[in-house]
């Protein structure tokens, strides 16, 4: 590994778009989060239920998509001088960003230390399927303080069902050797699981195995769920006539005329799912196991506010931005219909912060069915993700989230637990 160094930098890649984002009060910062897909969308993972690895048909990217060190450097230098808060915290995602090799991230981190503001703090974090992870991969992550989002579906029989290579091979043993390497090097992760058709239907067998045999630092739940036509419509772009009612038999996987793919989550499964690992988890784990749906529904019902987008009563501060530059509004919305503009040609800053992206965040509440504007859990749910609002309220007004039921199930049985929750936060103090 080579030692960190500084990398010249043409004059014409150190000019680039200029920012032109209004000063602000004192105590107010700019702030925001981009995703970056160095690789685009290629992995070295065949996952069945991947939403990402369509977009090198839709977006039309080569089939080895790679950012160039060229750009790699504007998104440093724009995202660092973009952020006027004390922190500045890069994600890295795919796709499999470790596609990429050891020798790009060597270069990360030689920029952010040309371009780093005196006094701000520099995090990087990177999702991965831990299939290319050894002894140099995680010496360099504990070496540069990475946190680590591993992605991992439970025990073998439920991990393997959906999540193996290009030619069918199983992924789940190698997944475990990058568990057993970045607990060796001490490299701080969180266990990204995926919840499935399949997996919801054993919820402890999930948690247990993520507590006591992977041993991350946080464990997040991520629920499945996409519409059958999501490899050519973008959200929010749906025939609202064609969509189902709450509660109807298209509402669900399994049938033929299902609004989503086989492998979706159901509504009442997720609901299922996070009552009964919260129920054990409140028992035995509380303040001992980070699960980051349950400390976000914590933090708003005690007034704290969200931790999560998903959750938030607006959104649009966690953008996505491709190998060849361009951004779009979400992870979620890398569609056409929700590109930004390219950091080569409009600063990052001034794209994040954009009339378009301020019109995409203010929906998330804005666009919401009476139905939701009148629910008793609003102020903990907020309609959830807007790229799963895709049913129709039961009196046939469209926007309502495919998750609807099953998030009220959790949030009876969340808020029912206040009293104890207001005694055990009350004698932590």
């Amino acid at each position: 590994m080579t030692p960190h160094a500084i990398i010249p930098i043409t004059p014409a890649v150190a000019d680039g778009p200029s920012l032109h984002l209004p000063s602000l009060p004192k105590g107010d910062f700019y702030r925001f989060h981009a995703m970056v897909k160095p690789s685009g969308s290629q992995c070295n993972l065949d996952c069945t239920y991947c939403f990402y690895l369509h977009k090198e048909d839709l977006l039309q990217q080569p089939k080895k998509s790679r950012m160039s060190e060229a750009l790699l450097a504007q998104h440093i230098r724009q995202y660092i001088e973009a952020h006027t808060g004390p922190e500045v915290v890069f994600s890295w995602q795919g796709g499999e960003p470790t596609l990429m090799g050891l020798d790009f991230f060597e270069r990360v981190i030689a920029l952010q230390t040309r371009y780093k503001k005196p006094g701000q703090a520099i995090e990087n974090d990177l999702q991965t399927n831990g299939i290319l992870l050894d002894d140099a991969w995680c010496r360099f992550l504990k070496q540069n303080k990475f946190l680590v989002g591993l992605s991992i579906d439970g025990p073998a029989v439920l991990h393997d069902e959906y999540r193996y290579s290009k030619g069918g091979t199983p992924s789940f043993e190698r997944v475990m050797a990058a568990v057993a390497l970045l607990h060796q090097y001490q490299v701080p992760f969180g266990a990204l699981c995926v919840v499935n058709r399949k997996n919801a239907k054993r919820p402890t067998d999930v948690y247990r195995f993520l507590r006591d045999q992977v041993r991350p630092r946080i464990i997040q739940f991520i629920p499945c769920v996409e519409p059958v036509n999501f490899h050519a419509v973008a959200p929010g772009h749906w025939d609202s006539a064609s969509l189902p009612l709450l509660g109807s038999a298209q509402a669900a996987p399994g049938s033929a005329d299902s609004v989503v793919t086989d492998w979706s989550v159901a509504a009442e499964d997720w609901g299922y799912f996070l009552g009964r690992i919260w129920d054990e988890w409140l028992r035995r784990d509380y303040g001992k196991v980070f699960v980051d749906q349950f400390e976000n529904v914590i933090s708003q019902m005690f007034g704290h506010g969200a931790q999560k987008c998903v959750s938030s009563q607006i959104c649009g501060k966690a953008l996505a931005l491709e190998h060849n530059g361009d951004l779009y509004s979400c992870d979620h919305f890398v569609y056409p219909e929700y590109k930004l503009g390219n950091i080569l040609q409009t600063h990052e800053g001034d794209l994040a912060f954009s009339e378009q992206q301020k019109q995409f965040a203010f929906a998330k509440s804005d666009a919401l069915p009476r139905y939701c504007k009148a629910c008793s859990y609003l102020d903990l749910c907020w309609g959830e993700c807007p790229k799963s609002r895709f049913l129709k309220t039961p009196d046939g007004e469209a926007g309502l989230n495919y998750l609807c039921t099953g998030l009220k199930q959790f949030y009876a049985k969340a808020t029912s637990a206040r009293a104890e929750l207001a005694r055990r936060l009350g004698a932590s103090r």
